[in-house]
């Protein structure tokens, strides 16, 4: 097989665009609130020429019967419009949030673990939570300012109609509204970046807080944490402040401008009145026009709303562009052994290479351990033997096929991953160890748990494997247990173990590693191992110095040397622990039926 050592698969960009098919609720919730402002607008519009008209003809004993029901079916439909129209904003708002929010958590999952990993807790849940809301009510708040500006403009032409004069006096002023939102729109947008940067910055730092809290109370620095915490809150504080001045600016300038053009077109009609070019029921038509048309101003609740709907927005989107791998459409040929190949693997980090492995082979059906100092790149190693990683040279096969042009499917079917922190969810101890890419028999969830000698503790609890995870503490090793066990249920051919063992006991880790042993679903098994014991039973062991593949072989042949030894803190000559089922010498003879010697590559 030919293989390119620069080639690389191609990460997956985030999602499609806000509004685009199928990716959230589209323009119709937008455009029903548009459709119901509008009408809404048109309504408040026709009422003021309505009722002057009747009122003219109450006033010269005219047949306003007419008029009046007219008048009353206005204010009716007004009334029911604006109710609708809060209905459809309310649900608008409530889907593009929900949309927003479920695309940015789908970009998240998807993306590369690497390139989330700068985004830390806090400033994810504030971006999930506060932003997706705002972003959320952008749609209708866009909608809401589209009619909120077309009724001071049909106010304006039917001013113009009922009297131009007056007409002409109120767009001298206009203007001036018109530049007062312009500013406000300008000054707004960087202020609320930076209050929603700051909200974020406050929310990981409490959370950082919350899960170091046995540390704190223990160090007794409850009181500089609450000040770490809090310290941003200062210029929170600031840009709050700053942001209200504005609305409150905005909102005061409108304020007595509005009343000025009322009251100059009040007086213009008035004038009017008295030289009998208007009459009483069009000078209450004019009035009315006059407010309506000064309603630019009001848009300002509007505009604010909008400017912190797409800054918010920027936020949410960032994490649905976050890069996903791209996935191909083959399948690894039935039955194989589960071989794993690392052929000119490099893999950079800011420019820096942090892996290199040229030639690693991990036979069908073996155990291989990781070993190196701390940063020596074992967690890299497990995660592109695994994919969760692409390397930005080489290739990773397994039985002879690249990963990278497996199915999604079948990549996660075959190469199952076990963690130091394994996620479980809110569910029953059955449903945890269930999940996964395979169907699993409630049979091959109890002889998983048996592997993972998890068994007597989760028959201790208070309803065994219905008993949900949220409902019953657990420790640390018994939590990573049943994290192995879902593993062990839903392995594949290869199995990765990024310190899934950390928080067992000697004893305990021991009974787990033979119990894989003696299980007939032989998966080959990758184990970042810390413990000289978990490399000793290991067929071979990979070891890294300074993200280097430094060698592979057996424990009992590295141990000869003493930068091997060092690792584990060792400097004695002898060979490092065993367990009891080795042979002579430290040489075991595994389902290959070959000494470990003989196991390496």
């Amino acid at each position: 097989m030919r293989r390119d050592p620069g080639r690389r698969r191609p990460l997956r960009q985030g999602h499609d665009s806000p509004g685009s098919p199928g990716t959230g609720p589209g323009r119709a919730p937008e455009l029903l609130v548009l459709v119901c402002s509008v009408a809404a607008a048109a309504v408040a519009v026709a009422q003021p020429l309505v009722l002057g008209r009747t009122l003219d003809l109450l006033l010269h004993d005219g047949a306003a019967g007419p008029w009046l029901l007219a008048s009353a079916a206005l204010l009716v439909g007004e009334i029911v419009l604006d109710g609708l129209t809060a209905l459809l904003t309310g649900r608008c708002t409530a889907d593009w949030t929900a949309s927003i929010r479920s695309r940015a958590l789908k970009g998240l999952l998807h993306a590369v673990p690497d390139l989330a990993r700068p985004h830390s807790p806090g400033d994810v849940a504030t971006r999930l939570t506060l932003n997706a809301s705002d972003a959320g009510a952008a749609p209708a708040a866009r909608a809401a300012l589209a009619a909120s500006l077309l009724t001071p403009a049909g106010a304006l032409v039917a001013l113009a109609v009922v009297d131009v004069w007056v007409a002409v006096c109120v767009l001298t002023g206009l203007p001036f509204l018109a530049l007062v939102l312009r500013a406000f729109a300008r000054d707004t947008g960087a202020s609320v970046g930076a209050y929603q940067r700051v909200q974020s910055d406050i929310a990981s730092r409490l959370l950082e807080t919350m899960e170091g809290a046995e540390t704190i109370a223990a160090a007794g620095t409850a009181a500089r944490e609450r000040e770490r915490v809090l310290g941003p809150l200062a210029e929170l504080g600031t840009l709050g402040t700053r942001m209200w001045r504005l609305h409150g600016r905005a909102l005061a300038t409108g304020g007595v401008l509005v009343p000025l053009l009322t009251v100059a077109a009040t007086a213009v009609g008035g004038l009017r009145l008295g030289a009998g070019a208007l009459s009483v029921g069009e000078l209450l038509a004019v009035c009315r026009y006059a407010q309506l048309a000064a309603g630019f101003g009001g848009a300002a609740t509007l505009v604010g709303a909008l400017v912190r709907g797409r800054r918010a927005r920027e936020r949410t989107a960032t994490l649905e562009r976050l890069p996903a791998l791209a996935y191909g459409t083959r399948t690894l040929p039935p039955a194989g052994p589960g071989t794993l190949e690392l052929h000119d693997v490099r893999v950079l980090r800011e420019g820096t290479e942090v892996l290199r492995a040229d030639h690693v082979v991990v036979p069908g059906g073996l155990t291989a351990a990781v070993v190196g100092r701390s940063g020596a790149g074992k967690s890299v190693l497990a995660a592109v033997a695994g994919r969760l990683i692409d390397p930005d040279q080489g290739e990773v096969l397994l039985d002879g096929t690249p990963l990278g042009l497996l199915t999604r499917s079948c990549l996660r079917a075959e190469v199952g991953f076990a963690f130091a922190r394994p996620v479980l969810g809110d569910r029953t101890v059955a449903e945890a160890v269930a999940a996964g890419p395979r169907t699993v028999s409630p049979h091959q969830v109890r002889a998983a748990v048996r592997l993972a000698d998890a068994e007597a503790f989760v028959r201790r609890l208070p309803r065994a494997y219905d008993t949900r995870l949220a409902d019953t503490p657990l420790s640390g090793g018994e939590y990573q247990r049943l994290g192995l066990a879902r593993a062990f249920a839903h392995a594949g051919r290869l199995l990765v173990m990024d310190d899934a063992t950390s928080s067992l006991d000697t004893a305990t880790e021991h009974a787990v590693e033979q119990a894989q042993r003696r299980s007939p679903r032989g998966a080959t098994r990758l184990v970042v191992a810390h413990r000289p014991s978990v490399a000793a039973r290991a067929d071979l062991v990979i070891w890294l110095d300074d993200g280097r593949v430094r060698a592979v072989g057996s424990h009992r042949r590295l141990w000869e040397e003493a930068a091997y030894r060092a690792v584990f803190g060792a400097c004695g000559n002898g060979v490092g622990p065993v367990s009891a089922e080795d042979g002579p010498g430290g040489t075991r003879h595994g389902r290959t039926g070959l000494p470990r010697e003989e196991a390496r590559p």
